[in-house]
């Protein structure tokens, strides 16, 4: 049976975006099952000690950009430090869409990966539907049809989930990652769940 990887984030999240595709190559190489799991920030994080980035004091703020500066460059992936469109005018949306994506079996990392970069490095504003809409038809996923079920049932149903399990399981941040007992918060760690996957796979 493959292990299973849960990704508790928003699509707000630079972070996020930045371990994106490390992330993929992680779970394609250990056969995992990748779970994506967007929560709203505001209602789970507060809770829990986290600490939205612009109420947090100016030299945090500053030593933010410089690190998202960096691991952008060490990992190669562009991204404005300072988009015209973050914070997002509701990120909630986006993660909803990202959810219908999966539910209908859908690549949804390819598509939360695209949100992301459409806002990180591309400032597109992904509140607005019609960029959703177009973010998705982009990557070859039908972008109506998803938009439409953002608010479905089946979906609130499911985001009322994330956001119960992320404020029980401690979540504080985006992304924070659990497999079996291992839990993690932020990309820089994707290491110790490369470790760990190929400890359950050699065990």
């Amino acid at each position: 049976m493959s292990a299973v990887v849960e990704c508790f984030y928003t699509l707000s999240s630079p972070w996020m975006y930045l371990g994106g595709p490390q992330l993929t190559d992680i779970v394609t190489r250990h056969d995992a099952r990748l779970v994506l799991r967007p929560y709203d920030f505001r209602e789970v994080v507060p809770a829990n000690g986290g600490i939205p980035l612009r109420t947090r004091p100016q030299a945090r703020q500053d030593y933010h950009a410089l690190e998202l500066e960096r691991w952008s460059r060490h990992l190669g992936l562009p991204l404005v430090l300072k988009p015209r469109h973050y914070p997002p005018a509701d990120q909630r949306p986006a993660g909803r869409m990202v959810m219908a994506a999966q539910a209908r079996g859908l690549d949804a990392m390819r598509l939360s990966h695209a949100l992301l970069r459409a806002l990180w490095a591309e400032e597109r504003d992904i509140a607005a539907p019609e960029v959703r809409v177009a973010v998705a038809d982009e990557n070859a996923m039908p972008g109506t049809a998803l938009v439409a079920e953002e608010e479905s049932d089946a979906i609130l149903a499911q985001w009322a989930r994330n956001n119960e399990d992320a404020a029980l399981r401690g979540v504080f941040g985006s992304p924070t990652y659990f497999c079996d007992v291992l839990w993690l918060w932020g990309q820089d760690r994707l290491f110790f769940l490369d470790q760990h996957l190929a400890g359950a796979r050699a065990a």
